[in-house]
């Protein structure tokens, strides 16, 4: 599934990938992957032949997908030396995390699992562990999680209480964004196209978002994306 997916998305660089370990480790097809994805542009060679050069370009990629993620060293599942090394599991953490980050609407097969074995060497001979690890998300446990959640259960249980809900959502974005001279009357149409949201985080966290980094008056689907 991923192999296809990074094919597709690199088709018109005529990048073909045949297998994920020996394909991956030198991060050429990762740097295509990212600048084509998130439109992101690399400070590193496009080839790195030696390994040194290697390493360094994979450092790069990783800080930047580390920062898109916005994860801690300690959350992630991979690292230039397990990538450098065709690590599969590795590398399969990273590319279901990239394209979970930046195509969120892919369908990747759920409850992928694999059995890892951890051999340890003790003063007692070879200690060996056993553990199940997920590649994609247990369905299951997303299940579990999502039961609880109050705004499915208001649609589900108490629709009457809904209008009521949209009426004091919509207050208190008015509040906010008013202080701009806004007026915002309708959650769905209103939203859509993201510029309300971006204005209610900046009012909301204090800061001031620069207007070069979005489209005020959106008027394709990409701008609103």
């Amino acid at each position: 599934f991923l192999t296809e997916w990074i094919n597709r998305t690199l088709k018109e660089e005529h990048i073909v990938v045949k297998s994920l370990e020996e394909d991956l480790y030198d991060g050429l097809v990762l740097h295509h992957l990212l600048e084509n994805l998130g439109s992101l542009k690399l400070d590193v060679e496009k080839i790195a032949l030696t390994e040194k050069k290697q390493r360094k370009k994979l450092s790069v990629i990783l800080e930047v997908v580390a920062k898109c993620l916005q994860l801690e060293e300690s959350q992630l599942k991979w690292s230039v030396e397990s990538i450098l090394a065709k690590d599969l599991l590795s590398t399969l953490h990273l590319l279901v995390a990239i394209a979970k980050h930046f195509e969120p609407t892919l369908a990747l097969p759920p409850n992928v699992q694999v059995e890892t074995i951890t051999i340890e060497i003790t003063s007692g001979g070879l200690k060996t562990s056993s553990a199940a690890e997920y590649i994609t998300e247990n369905k299951e446990n997303i299940e579990t999680q999502s039961k609880g959640d109050a705004f499915d259960e208001l649609f589900i249980c108490d629709p009457d209480k809904l209008d009521a809900v949209k009426k004091a959502l919509l207050e208190f974005v008015d509040q906010h964004v008013g202080k701009l001279g806004l007026n915002v009357k309708d959650i769905e149409s209103q939203f859509s196209d993201g510029v309300i949201l971006l204005l209610l985080i900046g009012q909301l966290e204090g800061y001031f978002l620069n207007l070069r980094n979005f489209f005020l008056t959106p008027a394709s689907t990409m701008e609103r994306v």
